[in-house]
This record gives structure tokens, sequence and C-alpha cells, in this order.
């Protein structure tokens, strides 16, 4: 049985940094994907960031370009989001999933994409 366990999330000022983890257990598919996602309260959860766990290629939604890094242990155990120059508008849950399937690009961001799926961390980011 997948398990995803997130950890890392918590409240700093804007321009502040945090590094979110999300350590998986029982996935043992060394290809597939797997994503972060956020959900602030009364808006839908948002595609954040994605890896591929067989080329480590990476994908970004363009709000978070270049201030949220990606990336993932050699064992592919565990995925981590370095989130830096945060804003008050990056305040939401962060839930990272997993997939084993091939997704095409326009889907690699896409939460119905994936079937798995940890319970979450809050990130709250104030001015």
């Amino acid at each position: 049985q997948v398990q995803l366990v997130e950890s890392g999330g918590g409240s700093v000022q804007a321009g502040g940094s945090l590094r979110l983890s999300c350590r998986a257990s029982g996935y043992t598919s060394s290809s597939g994907y797997m994503a972060w996602f956020r959900q602030a309260p009364g808006k839908e959860r948002e595609g954040v960031a994605s890896i591929s766990r067989g080329s480590g290629t990476t994908w970004y939604v363009d709000s978070v370009t270049g201030r949220f890094t990606i990336s993932q242990d050699n064992a592919k155990t565990t995925m981590y989001l370095q989130m830096n120059s945060l804003k008050p508008e990056d305040t939401a849950m962060y839930y990272c999933a997993a997939d084993s399937q091939l997704l095409s690009p326009s889907r690699r961001l896409s939460p119905t994409a994936y079937d798995y799926w940890g319970q979450g961390t809050q990130v709250t980011v104030s001015l």
C-alpha cells in the first residue's frame, strides 16, 4: 500500500524560505511522476511542481518558477520542495502526490492524473 507523508510546513514571513518533504513508502515503481499541489481555502487544488521519477525532469507552474525547486533523493523515497522568496499568496495546504503512469505534458500538474496523495502540510506566509 502506497503511503505519502508530508512534513516541513509552517509559518514564515514574506521573503522567507521553507523546505517541504514527502516520504513515500510502499511505492516500488521507479517510473512515473511525483508532484506537489496546493489548495488555499475556497480555491481549487493547483499543481505547483512535478518531477519524473526516472529522468528527474521537472515542471513548474508559472507563479513559482524561479522561486521553488522540486527534487528527489537518490533512493527516490523522498521528494522535496524548496520554497524561497515566499509570498502571502503561497499560503495554502500543500500536498504531495504520486502516480506510476506515464503522463502527457498537459497532465503532469493536473490533480486528476495522480492516484496517491498525502494528507497535506500547511504553509502560511505573512507580511
